[in-house]
């Protein structure tokens, strides 16, 4: 694996080593016995705002024993228009990795072609590699493999979070039912080239009917911010609660990505009562992390 561009390019095989590097990595936290990133230094370069991201890449870099430099969109001449290949082409001499969370999937990929040095996406408009693949590994840690289990996913079906789920579907070999009103939903293309057992559907309970698992996302997602009246009142049917979770297995976790907005896309009490898995989720976007940059540097 040379670069995480998205889990759309994501060997399956790379997959399983990464989720069995993160609980390495998890059960060995302040006790690694290598750090790959040794005399390394990795660079950030963050457009959008950031807390999880920003912070699990910064100490898992800093726990694998290399250094790191955070730029943002006003840092750098990329927020002066430079092209994204010339940026590359620089930062590609200097530092030995790169972390790029941006608006544009196709920026993440001409940097990972003219740069010559591992890239990773933290976050683009297209997909969220990253924390799909967290979530994969903490529904595992919890309840097993995810193989032939069922995911309900309600809400913005089109949004990045939706689409690596999608792409994952295939690659771990379990169930999607997206949850989403018109105009919300996977684009045909985007199904068709995911393949896997993905169906998409307007009515909740269908999704969630003997589902394993429920996810949300924010339903205004960065940059969309002048369509949230519309975006609120389309998506409500669509909220993660009580009712819902009736028609889940009764064992069935809920997860979030966060941050949540709680009485949107889930009420306050349907999230407290399944924060402690939540904020795992969160806490493991760093194991998990570690493990890609591992699997990176290692190759």
């Amino acid at each position: 694996m040379k670069h995480l561009l998205s889990i759309e390019t994501l060997d399956p095989v790379d997959l399983q080593e990464i989720l069995a590097g993160a609980a390495g990595m998890k059960g060995q936290r302040g006790a690694h016995t290598s750090q790959p990133l040794q005399g390394q230094t990795w660079a950030l370069l963050f457009s959008k705002s950031s807390t999880r991201t920003r912070v699990s890449f910064e100490v898992g870099i800093r726990e694998l024993g290399g250094q790191v430099i955070f730029l943002n969109a006003g840092d750098t001449q990329s927020g002066r228009g430079e092209p994204m290949k010339d940026t590359a082409r620089v930062l590609g001499r200097m530092v030995h990795g790169a972390v790029i969370r941006t608006f544009s999937q196709q920026e993440v990929e001409e940097f990972a072609a003219f740069a010559g040095i591992p890239t990773v996406n933290a976050l683009t408009d297209d997909e969220h590699p990253c924390q799909v693949v967290t979530d994969i590994f903490t529904f595992e840690e919890k309840r097993g493999a995810i193989r032939d289990k069922v995911v309900a996913y309600l809400g913005d079906g089109a949004a990045n979070v939706a689409h690596s789920w999608i792409f994952a579907a295939a690659k771990a070999g379990f169930e999607l039912r997206v949850a989403a009103p018109a105009g919300f939903q996977p684009s045909p293309a985007i199904l068709q080239r995911a393949g896997g057992r993905v169906s998409v559907t307007s009515d909740v309970r269908t999704a969630v009917t003997g589902a394993d698992l429920v996810y949300t996302d924010v339903w205004v997602s960065m940059g969309r911010e002048t369509e949230s009246q519309d975006r609120l009142e389309k998506l409500r049917p669509y909220q993660v609660n009580a009712q819902v979770l009736a028609w889940a297995k009764p064992d069935a976790l809920v997860m979030h990505c966060l941050p949540a907005y709680r009485g949107k896309e889930i009420d306050e009490a349907t999230f407290e009562a399944n924060a402690p898995t939540i904020f795992d989720q969160a806490e493991n976007r760093l194991h998990t992390q570690k493990a890609i940059l591992s699997l990176l540097v290692a190759r």
